[in-house]
């Protein structure tokens, strides 16, 4: 009997301890704009740079019961581009594309691609994202993202993009 009421004690105590880990880890979203400007060439590669992204991260984190020292991990959940300006459009004058973000004084590292957009390509991109633990990135007060393009078709007007990023974010539970 003591030892079913032991094995039931560490199972409760052990299954409440995930349930309390789940509860520090959520998600961050971002939204940006950029403009991909209209061009006469094309096959070259060509960087784009986003304003600085307040990252707002000690309220996030605060809303989320956490502290910047507490986050274990972020990483780069989904980063999604879809075609606002022209109505219409799509990404198929894309060759290929690389997201790098940078903040401060970290250096800049690749975060996201699609090295062959497929020439059927909708107005909604979803790149590929990389196990980089970004942590430092966002706990920085803001970033920036750069864009490197390489563009397969003439554009002969701007093409306004919104580009949502989604981190994960793991945070220790109380501070373990």
């Amino acid at each position: 009997m003591k030892k079913c009421l032991l094995l039931l004690s560490l199972i409760a105590v052990f299954s409440g301890c995930d349930t309390l880990d789940e509860l520090t880890k959520f998600e961050m979203d971002f939204n940006q704009r950029v403009v991909i400007p209209s061009s006469t060439r094309t096959s070259l590669p060509f960087d784009i740079y986003t304003p600085e992204k307040e990252t707002n991260s000690e309220s996030e984190f605060a809303v989320n019961d956490t502290r910047k020292d507490l986050i274990e991990e972020i990483v780069l959940r989904s980063l999604t581009m879809k075609v606002t300006e022209p109505s219409g459009a799509d990404f198929s004058f894309l060759e290929a594309i690389e997201v790098y973000i940078s903040a401060g004084d970290l250096p800049e590292i690749k975060i996201a691609w699609n090295e062959a957009v497929s020439e059927n390509a909708t107005g909604e991109l979803e790149l590929i994202t990389s196990n980089a633990d970004l942590k430092d990135y966002i706990k920085k007060d803001a970033y920036t993202l750069r864009l490197k393009t390489v563009t397969d078709e003439v554009l002969t007007s701007d093409h306004e993009i919104a580009v949502k990023s989604v981190f994960f974010v793991d945070a220790k539970i109380l501070g373990l």
